[in-house]
């Protein structure tokens, strides 16, 4: 189960590893389409120190096109119950559709990561039927039109009118609040003054009493604000996971586990 973890320290931060099994992710898309090699790879990311493997099978990059959920369980299952046949780890589906999520909930996994924030009716319902840990991340739009002139009046006060939203549907629901963990959706419908000002607000979301996850990992706004490739962000996804974790993030959601995991023991024994 996801664990609320409130202290600031290194050691009590928890690293949720990404392995995307797709062919257009804007980071690693085409790298662990093959079963073996998505294994591997999450594998790889639990020997590093990965407390989760958030396994998807839909891009959420801007612009992605839908994919079909045949497609997307094509995608997944084998991986998730690969995976699940090698460790007893936190496997979460990324995913927004609720068959898809009953699917690897039924292959092997054990949380679910909705980048819709518990829009869908049956999501809940399936979530407070399963009692699994739920990842409700904000999202202004859809990944097709997210990044088209994002506003907000006041993004963090904006974000958490939605979340007090999306928790009075969760509890109307019967999902308990032991089962939710926060996203404010760095990248997601936002400009790069937009995610910003999250990270550096982003205490004000303790007001819910409630395990926060960021993921700033390889983001665009890092490239626009230092011309990096996505493949050289890595520093700049390290300063950003700083000051959320100095802020108040308990989970970090990330391409590079091991780097994460060296600066987190590092800011441990400096505290």
């Amino acid at each position: 189960m996801l664990k609320q973890h409130v202290s600031k320290r290194g050691n009590s931060i928890k690293l949720m590893g990404i392995v995307n099994v797709t062919p257009d992710s804007f980071s690693d898309g085409g790298k662990f389409m093959h079963t073996q090699t998505a294994v591997k790879q999450a594998l790889q990311l639990l020997a590093e120190g990965a407390a989760c493997i958030d396994i998807g099978g839909e891009s959420s990059r801007p612009g992605a096109a839908n994919v079909s959920e045949t497609e997307e369980l094509r995608r997944v299952l084998p991986v998730i119950k690969a995976l699940r046949r090698q460790t007893k780890t936190l496997i979460s589906i990324d995913t927004y559709k609720p068959n898809v999520a009953a699917a690897a909930l039924q292959a092997g996994a054990n949380c679910v990561n909705d980048i819709t924030g518990l829009a869908d009716q049956a999501m809940r319902q399936l979530i407070a039927k399963t009692g699994c840990p739920v990842v409700l991340m904000h999202m202004q739009g859809t990944p097709r039109t997210m990044q088209k002139r994002p506003y907000y009046k006041d993004v963090v006060r904006d974000i958490c009118d939605f979340f007090t939203e999306r928790l009075a549907l969760a509890r109307s629901a019967d999902i308990a609040r032991k089962q939710i963990i926060l996203d404010p959706g760095i990248g997601f419908g936002k400009s790069v003054k937009h995610n910003l000002e999250i990270i550096r607000r982003l205490g004000e979301f303790k007001k819910f009493r409630l395990p926060i996850l960021v993921g700033a990992s390889r983001k665009s706004f890092i490239g626009k604000l230092t011309s990096a490739d996505v493949t050289q962000r890595l520093p700049g996804t390290l300063a950003a996971h700083n000051s959320a974790v100095q802020n108040g993030a308990t989970w970090l959601r990330v391409h590079d586990v091991a780097a994460h995991k060296q600066y987190l023991m590092i800011s441990h024994e400096l505290t």
